[in-house]
């Protein structure tokens, strides 16, 4: 089985209570649409939390979110081939897998396109900073990731599903903003990007996490505390 879910923040409560429900094995996968947090520290910590949830019943997918170091910038990180795609995998947690961003995969017979990244609101970095939160300078798709989407999308017709952190910007959930924060001020790049995506392809569904709702809109699955069967009809 293949089953998908929203930002988890390194709280993997609801994880282990779905495993436990369901009975899964390794062989069953969790695509985590970003914001994992387990490359978050970068430290001792890391490590830890990666050997609890190497125990776990089920094997990780995760997208690349904003809140977290990328994969390809850690060297304990190997490229391996997986659903006819390339994939990051580190050979002591092999159940804890990044998806690489502008790859199209194929799980469960259809073909999914991966990119990952988002921008992280903040006013004052340094401030940021001191609180003990994480800034990653490449938490937004590179332009070389946006030229090898682009690529990607021109060359095939076949794309069945997406799977981003953030959404493109027409779907924006307003209601889910933060109160207090001038969208003037907040990069949008990444979502406009995801405009010129969505309007290129003849995608089946979208999923995406970020905003911390769970909501459907036209095709566009907005992911956060539900654990749902992955390309289900719902």
């Amino acid at each position: 089985m293949v089953y998908i879910t929203g930002d988890v923040h390194r709280d993997f409560t609801r994880i282990y209570e779905f495993t436990k429900k369901h009975q899964t094995t390794k062989d069953d996968y969790l695509i985590i649409l970003g914001d994992v947090g387990i490359n978050y520290y970068l430290d001792e910590s890391d490590k830890l939390l990666k050997e609890e949830l190497k125990k776990i019943p089920i094997t990780l997918l995760c997208v690349q979110g904003n809140h977290e170091e990328r994969p390809e910038n850690i060297n304990t990180y190997k490229i391996k081939n997986l659903f006819n795609g390339r994939v990051f995998i580190e050979e002591k947690y092999p159940n804890l897998i990044f998806l690489k961003d502008g790859e199209v995969y194929n799980i469960n017979n259809k073909n999914v396109l991966v990119i990952g990244g988002a921008y992280s609101i903040r006013h004052d970095v340094p401030k940021f900073l001191k609180m003990g939160y994480k800034y990653f300078e490449d938490e937004q798709p590179t332009p070389l990731i946006k030229e090898k989407v682009l690529q990607v999308i021109n060359a095939r017709n076949d794309i069945d599903i997406v799977l981003t952190h953030t959404c493109p910007y027409k779907y924006e959930p307003v209601e889910a903003f933060y109160i207090g924060i001038n969208q003037d001020e907040v990069d949008k790049s990444t979502e406009i990007f995801l405009d010129k995506v969505e309007e290129k392809i003849n995608y089946k569904r979208w999923y995406c996490g970020h905003f911390h709702i769970n909501k459907t809109i036209d095709k566009m699955i907005f992911l956060f505390s539900d654990v749902r069967e992955f390309d289900d009809e719902r």
